[in-house]
């Protein structure tokens, strides 16, 4: 059973269920603060589909200080640090009221291309609005027990007048650098300490050193983000909560407040979904540090359901990796494979196409399929990602002619709108991920490299070269059946066969089906090309020549397949022989041997009954 439909499955059908996730917009968001966004849609959507009544709730931690620095601009915000994110201003030119709307908003739009539905609040308006006040008087009232449950379950021991609260400073407004020491059931007591935040290594944000008392209540300050947590769920009535793998280690941030939920008020925390990083290059994503890709341009790139797919795929206690690797000549550019994304796609491609074509697929996967779509799914036609990828490369190609070609009939709105999506994706990639080695160019002229290919590489072209003039079908399949034939009667193997093709047309080793690249390219073109480099007619003969003793070896592994055999020389002591199997595929079988023709002999002998 797959993870969301056991969390699912495992509630009561009868029990409304509120669902929350929540996230401190001190930069621009990362990509691997949607795996939380995603996991938690998932379960809201299968929660709906099995006729639980659910909601999902996303909060904006805008009450939080500014603890770090975007990065690219920290000089604008360095003044602002120790501040509640809502009281800073947005950066020059945004249109965003403070800090806080600036980069939840871009993420929110991401919500949207995503299909997440969530009900959005902000802490700035739960505090303000005074739905807090209650909580923060009984945990302030039992600062005792706050400490008590720290030092029980996470070892952290904290100061005989220490309270959890933080106010704002009256003077300085900062809320990261103040330390509530009373509290007398009115107002807290409190100092604005010059070394109470760390700011990067061995730097503190420096407090105005104010002592002052002002009510906790109504917005003048804020609960520690571990107690924030508990007023939450209990303001709410969270169910369903997960976290990252930071914060669920035992003894964490969430048995801290599980527990303290416990002491004061005698309440179950919500279920818990721990889920892992999601990693670049096996590193944690930072939008501080700079490590990874913003949400954003993940989904400028990757179509929505793809996204959705790549994050749900994946078990929660298991990171997802996304490959992005930093480019060490140019600072802040980074790379991910064509192998890696190609894959990717065609992942997704095969679920569709088994939820549509496939009886026995079960119902679990079905509904992964469900969970990834963002529009209505359908039984529609996926374009082939690798050839979309080439064909986008390629000015002189029609994509939609081209792959409606492929389909064999017109493709819908909703296929031209995925083929879109798709061609969207393939030119981010290239913009902005690929390599340039990685990237097609149809060479005007041969490439200098193709000079090292070898005997058997140019043989093999100048044979096809031979065979496209009698190819009366110009279209994949035929053209790729037609390399495949050509391949057996060089001989070479099939790997070498189709690098020959892509090192003299593109000056590359590898990329989509050899077929799908020749059909959109002109026939003589081909011919001209292919043949453009010479090669050795005996040499070409010594390099595909194999001995007498392997060829026995060879003719015994397929002596089940062979229907017939027949030989020709070739110069000396190399022979062909021309092997038919019994799905009348012909396959030439080269030998070079000093006592060839006693070979030749031994192998077409009838056989004696």
């Amino acid at each position: 059973m797959l993870w969301f439909a056991e969390i699912a499955g495992g509630v009561d059908p009868k029990t409304p269920q509120v669902i929350n996730d929540s996230k401190t917009p001190s930069g621009r968001v990362h990509v691997g603060a949607l795996r939380g966004v995603i996991l938690h849609d998932a379960v809201f959507r299968a929660l709906q589909n099995r006729g639980v009544p659910a909601r999902y709730l996303f909060g904006v931690d805008d009450y939080d200080p500014l603890d770090e620095l975007p990065a690219g601009q920290a000089e604008f915000f360095l003044p602002f640090l120790g501040a509640p994110l809502c009281n800073v201003p947005a950066p020059a030119g945004s249109l965003a009221t403070d800090m806080s709307e600036h980069f939840i908003g871009e993420f929110f739009d991401v919500f949207r291309e995503l299909g997440v539905e969530a009900e959005h609040y902000r802490m700035r308006d739960q505090y303000r609005s005074g739905k807090m006040n209650e909580s923060i008087d009984q945990i302030l009232s039992k600062a005792d027990v706050v400490r008590r449950v720290y030092k029980e379950v996470s070892g952290s021991e904290k100061s005989e007048h220490w309270h959890p609260f933080q106010a704002i400073c009256e003077r300085c407004g900062r809320v990261g650098t103040t330390e509530v020491v009373a509290y007398d059931g009115k107002e807290v007591e409190y100092h604005c300490r010059p070394r109470m935040m760390k700011h990067g290594k061995d730097q503190y944000v420096k407090g105005c050193e104010l002592h002052g008392k002002v009510s906790p209540f109504d917005g003048k300050g804020k609960l520690p983000w571990k107690l924030e947590w508990v007023a939450k769920w209990r303001i709410f009535g969270v169910t369903i909560e997960g976290a990252g793998k930071d914060h669920t280690t035992k003894g964490g941030s969430r048995d801290v407040s599980a527990a303290c939920l416990d002491a004061i008020f005698g309440e179950e925390p919500p279920l818990n979904i721990p889920y892992e990083f999601f990693l670049a290059e096996g590193k944690k994503m930072s939008s501080s540090k700079g490590i990874g890709t913003a949400a954003r341009d993940m989904a400028d790139f990757l179509a929505p359901e793809v996204l959705r797919y790549l994050i749900l795929r994946t078990q929660p206690k298991s990171p997802v990796d996304f490959p992005l690797v930093p480019d060490p000549q140019t600072p802040g550019r980074l790379f991910l494979s064509e192998d890696f994304i190609v894959k990717l796609f065609n992942d997704f491609d095969r679920l569709h196409k088994r939820v549509y074509t496939d009886p026995k697929i079960n119902e679990e996967e079905k509904e992964l399929y469900r969970l990834c779509e963002v529009t209505n799914p359908a039984d529609s036609y996926d374009a082939n990602f690798q050839l979309v990828l080439t064909f986008v490369q390629m000015p002189h190609v029609n994509l939609l002619t081209e792959m409606e070609n492929r389909k064999g009939s017109p493709m819908t709105d909703n296929e031209k709108a995925h083929l879109e999506a798709r061609a969207r994706s393939a030119r981010y990639w290239l913009d902005h991920f690929a390599r340039d080695e990685e990237k097609f160019h149809l060479q005007d002229t041969l490439p200098a490299r193709a000079a090292e290919l070898g005997q058997a590489q140019k043989a093999f072209l100048h044979q096809l070269a031979a065979a496209l003039p009698a190819v009366t079908t110009w279209d994949d399949e035929t053209l790729q059946a037609t390399t495949f034939d050509v391949a057996r009667l060089t001989p070479i193997a099939l790997p070498q066969a189709f690098k020959a093709i892509y090192r003299t047309l593109f000056d590359r080793e590898q990329g989509p089906r050899a077929g799908a690249i020749m059909a959109i390219l002109d026939r003589d073109f081909l011919i001209k090309r292919f043949t453009e480099l010479a090669y050795e007619q005996e040499a070409f003969w010594k390099e595909t020549a194999i001995s007498a003793k392997d060829h026995l070896a060879q003719l015994e592994k397929e002596k089940s397949k062979i229907a017939s055999i027949k030989v020709s020389r070739k110069a000396g002591a190399i022979i062909d022989f021309e092997v038919t199997h019994t799905d009348a595929k012909v396959h030439i079988h080269r030998v070079e041997d000093a006592d060839v023709d006693a070979h030749a002999a031994r192998v077409t002998a009838p056989k004696q009954p």
